[in-house]
């Protein structure tokens, strides 16, 4: 019997494209919450909208993205889950943070909730159609 020339296990683990969309989607997330953090630095245009309501849309896109990048989101498609990360975010606005966290309720943070989910489902539509024609494209067709 001969030995295996390579040691079990060792071989290079393969990506699929649907690794690399979900490193997108977390890397988006990510992004979110940076935004955030970081809202409260700054100075420009707008700056009181967006003191007020950046937080908003910053988290709202970030649970978006956290959503798009589970396996359960590959299933459930775009629609469905802007529908589930807008209402994550809204009942925890109507509810006050769930309870565990203190939360100034403002009607118009549930527009920027909206807002933040819309601007995440409208990237993740532009993702999914770029990776959707890359795809055709890498089958070869020459038309």
């Amino acid at each position: 019997m001969t030995p295996p020339t390579e040691p079990v296990g060792s071989a290079p683990e393969r990506r699929t494209p649907a690794d690399a969309g979900r490193f997108v989607r977390v890397a988006l997330s990510v992004l979110g919450a940076v935004a955030l953090v970081l809202r409260r630095h700054y100075t420009g245009p707008f700056e009181a909208a967006v003191w007020a309501y950046g937080g908003n849309v910053a988290v709202s896109f970030a649970v978006y993205f956290m959503l798009a990048a589970s396996l359960l989101s590959a299933r459930l498609g775009g629609p469905l889950t802007a529908g589930a990360a807008l209402l994550a975010v809204e009942a925890f606005e109507l509810t006050d943070g769930f309870g565990v966290m203190r939360n100034v309720y403002d009607r118009l943070d549930l527009v920027a909730n909206a807002v933040g989910v819309a601007l995440a489902w409208a990237i993740d539509t532009v993702l999914r159609a770029g990776r959707a024609r890359g795809r055709g494209l890498a089958g070869g067709s020459a038309a």
